[in-house]
Formats: C-alpha cells, structure tokens, sequence
C-alpha cells in the first residue's frame, strides 16, 4: 500500500488546521490584513487536501489522515499562538494584605500598576491592583504571582484594543515582526 497520499494528507491538514487557528487568534485581536493574508494560504492548503481525499474515498486511511490532521493542526496551532503571545492582558490582582512590597517588587520588573483600594463581603478591606501586561510576560507575571503571593487573587483577561501609544510596560519586549515568529 502506497502511505505517500495519506501523508500528505496528514501533514497538508496540520499545516492548514494550525493556520486556522492563528488567523482565527489575529482575527481577534483585530490584525485583519495578517489574518486575511494567512487565510488565502490557509485555503490553498485546505483545497489540495480536501481534493486529495475526495479523489481517494476508498483509502481509508487518507480519511483518518485528514481527521487526526485536523485534531493534530489544532493543538500545534494552540501552541504557536502561545509563542507568538500577540496583545495585551489586563490583570486584576486582589489582596487582603498590605501589597507595598509587592508593588514594588512588580514595578521594579517594569510592570505598570494603578492600585485601588475598597471593601469586600469577605473582608472589611482589600486592595485591587490593575495591571496591563504584554501576553509575552503573562506566564513570568503567574509564576511570580504563584510562587512569591500565593494568597492573592488574581484574574486574567484578554485586551481588545489599547489606546496607540500607551505605556504599559517599561521593559524592553520583543518586536513585533519577531513576535510573530516566536522570537
């Protein structure tokens, strides 16, 4: 039996299906004409592998090729758009304690923080620090949080748009143009 279809298959569909998933993540961090450009190659992929199955319905093995594509393209495009770490989060930090050592420790690490102080159903007071941090020092920014501030609540979520021109991060991170390729 000839395995060079359902190979190429496999390997058309993990390409395609992890292309997929950075445009849908450009997409929404409003980058349209990146994501647009990755979805004229993404289409030519998609058609040579769907055509390639279409041509071979009685391989079974070039089907199972272009399923375990798909679930394979899937996980590794999550896994590039984790490199790649396009766009901003904003994280609220919550602490019941005193957190001026930790906001010094933080804006020491270039993080950008607005603290607010107020009153919880738990707790007669807390502190709720925000920050805006680029998505390439989240995982830095949890460590520390997990390891060093155990008992601080935190939330993470994602950042739309942000306003051109604003500082939210003193520390030299990585360009743009080698951002998208993980560097």
């Amino acid at each position: 039996m000839d395995y060079a279809v359902p190979l190429i298959i496999l390997v058309a569909r993990i390409i395609e299906t992890s292309l997929d998933t950075i445009r849908t993540v450009y997409i929404s961090k409003g980058h349209s004409n990146l994501a647009a450009n990755i979805g004229v190659v993404k289409i030519g992929i998609w058609l040579l592998s769907t055509g390639l199955v279409l041509s071979n319905l009685n391989d079974y093995w070039s089907i199972f090729a272009y399923i375990a594509g798909y679930g394979i393209g899937t996980l590794l495009g999550t896994e590039i758009e984790k490199i790649i770490s396009i766009g901003s989060v904003i994280v609220r930090l919550i602490t019941r304690d005193d957190p001026a050592e930790m906001i010094e420790r933080l804006s020491k690490m270039g993080y950008g923080l607005t603290r607010l102080e107020g009153s919880g159903s738990f707790s007669d007071s807390v502190t709720v620090i925000l920050m805006i941090v680029p998505r390439s020092e989240q995982s830095v920014l949890v460590s520390i949080l997990s390891m060093e501030y155990p008992d601080v609540l935190y939330t993470i979520e994602d950042v739309r748009s942000l306003k051109g021109g604003a500082v939210i991060f003193h520390k030299d991170t990585k360009s743009r143009i080698l951002g998208f390729f993980g560097f």
